[in-house]
């Protein structure tokens, strides 16, 4: 909608009540409801599950099509990322926000710092999610409000030229909100449960819910040791638990994630119930550590089940918990694939040990014999040394073409000492074109980073207080920080506009006209920032 109908359908609001509704402005009304386009969650969950829909059928036309995302575990740090990407590529197209559960439970959490085990409150990673709404929809009112009042000043200078590009500006205006990948564990509960969060998550606006096949009250970070799967029957209800919710809210779009972990997970909390050979229960079942047994060999509190007319003793834990047999985690990952995507699920997780596109690329290939269009979210996961393994990569790769690698240690190749040799400049490439190589050689749709904005808080403090509590003092900040912000234009500079200043000094103007006490006149410092 452009700005004049917005105007005229103010208008159209305001006229049967003009004599007792003195000084309200249709121009103003206008642009309020611009700069809240959005009113619900579910209204920005609609919105953003359309961008999926159209991002994913653009990938299936052309890999290079591929998406992106970082974590963010505040609602500013996701505004500043969506304002930069903005500022320095003019589009925020194919680029989305992720949240983590890793970093909802380290960061978010009443309980203080937890680890990845869905030990945090379920509700507040849906808080999240509206907080990040929340500072999108503030970042779209901040811009649009510097761009009407330059429109107010381009008008009062009788300025036709500027004011005609400003209103196309104004039209034309692409909104901060875009699509979040949220993290729902692994449903925080049975079916029900799940469900019942999965509306809470959509509610606030997410149109893209990721679930893993992990026992809920046994996860574990995908990156950890002591993972447990559950058997296929019980992730499909889960699945299907999902859909319901995203089709009850009439976010007919959703988009469902099914995340495996059963690459790195070699136990399961229940053997799966099966009807017949050969099921899906019957399946997940052949991939028990399993001993052949008589009937003399059976011991009191034995669990068995038969297997080709074999009776059988899974090998079971102290813990209760029952054994895969080792080397089948890439088939049950395949197995768990095509079957989510069998029922119900759009895209997949394959949780991995090492960012490589040769592993993941045969497992897709596996999964696209039977659902030829199969895609991927990855994880280009900070628990990855992503320096060492590159650089052992073509390590490798070298000795498997027979290059001379006798200058290189393939124990000790994260020493700087290798920075600027041959090898490392070409794992350095290998890294910089992963994304798009793996978009097109490993089915990988979505390339997001879990935790980046966790790791970028602690590093750039740990540099700001080693320079002002040191020998630099203040200009430790000015040097580091302030100097920094001003000659790389960016926003936050005038953290007071940030915050809303500007904004509450338009609200004033239109609540109380010429009364409006403002903040933003000739003695704010903030103006010690105008470029």
């Amino acid at each position: 909608m452009t700005y004049q109908s917005t105007i005229a359908e103010a208008n159209t609001a305001i006229g049967p009540n003009t004599d007792t509704w003195s000084g309200i402005d249709a121009a103003n009304v206008a642009r309020m409801r611009l700069q809240n386009r959005f009113r619900t969650g579910l209204d920005i969950a609609r919105y953003t599950a359309k961008i999926m829909r159209q991002d994913m059928a653009a990938y299936d036309a052309d890999p290079a099509n591929y998406t992106q995302s970082l974590g963010c575990w505040h609602g500013f740090i996701g505004q500043q990322k969506l304002i930069s990407i903005k500022k320095h590529f003019g589009s925020t197209k194919g680029r989305y926000l992720y949240l983590s559960g890793w970093m909802v439970a380290a960061l978010r959490s009443e309980f203080g710092p937890l680890p990845d085990q869905s030990m945090h409150e379920k509700t507040s990673v849906s808080d999240l999610i509206e907080e990040l709404y929340t500072f999108l929809r503030q970042a779209d009112a901040r811009e649009l409000g510097g761009l009407f009042r330059e429109l107010d000043a381009a008008k009062a200078a009788g300025d036709a030229v500027n004011t005609h590009r400003l209103l196309h500006k104004i039209d034309e205006f692409q909104t901060h909100i875009v699509p979040i990948i949220a993290d729902i564990d692994a449903g925080f509960g049975n079916a029900e449960a799940t469900y019942l969060l999965a509306k809470k998550f959509i509610e606030a606006g997410a149109c893209c819910i990721q679930i893993e096949n992990q026992v809920s009250d046994e996860k574990q970070c995908g990156h950890q040791d002591g993972k447990v799967t559950v058997p296929h029957e019980d992730f499909l209800a889960k699945i299907r638990a999902v859909r319901y919710a995203f089709l009850e809210l009439g976010v007919d779009d959703g988009v469902i994630v099914a995340r495996t972990d059963s690459l790195g997970a070699g136990l399961t909390k229940q053997i799966a119930y099966v009807r017949e050979k050969g099921d899906i229960g019957d399946q997940y079942n052949s991939f028990l550590d399993c001993d052949e047994v008589t009937a003399d060999q059976i011991t009191h509190g034995d669990v068995l089940i038969t297997r080709d007319g074999k009776l059988m003793r899974p090998k079971r834990l102290p813990s209760n918990l029952f054994q895969f047999r080792t080397g089948t985690g890439e088939d049950r990952c395949v197995l768990d694939c095509i079957t989510s995507l069998q029922n119900g699920a759009d895209l997949l997780w394959i949780e991995t040990e090492k960012p490589h596109i040769g592993q993941i690329g045969g497992m897709v290939s596996r999964i696209r014999e039977v659902i030829p269009n199969a895609k991927l979210v990855y994880n280009n996961s900070p628990s990855f040394n992503w320096t060492l393994n590159f650089r052992q990569q073509v390590f490798d790769a070298w000795v498997e073409a027979g290059k001379d690698v006798s200058a290189y240690d393939r124990a000790r190749l994260m020493s700087v000492d290798y920075d600027a040799t041959e090898l490392a400049i070409e794992a350095d490439e290998r890294i910089r074109t992963f994304q798009r190589d793996a978009a097109a050689q490993a089915g990988i749709f979505h390339h997001l980073i879990t935790l980046p904005t966790y790791h970028t808080a602690a590093l750039s403090t740990d540099n700001l207080a080693k320079e002002y509590f040191g020998e630099a003092g203040m200009l430790g900040y000015v040097k580091g920080v302030q100097r920094q912000e001003i000659r790389q234009g960016i926003a936050c500079v005038k953290h007071q506009n940030m915050s809303g200043s500007d904004i509450g000094d338009d609200h004033k103007e239109y609540f109380s006209g010429e009364a409006a006490l403002k903040a933003g006149g000739i003695h704010n410092t903030m103006n010690q920032f105008a470029a």
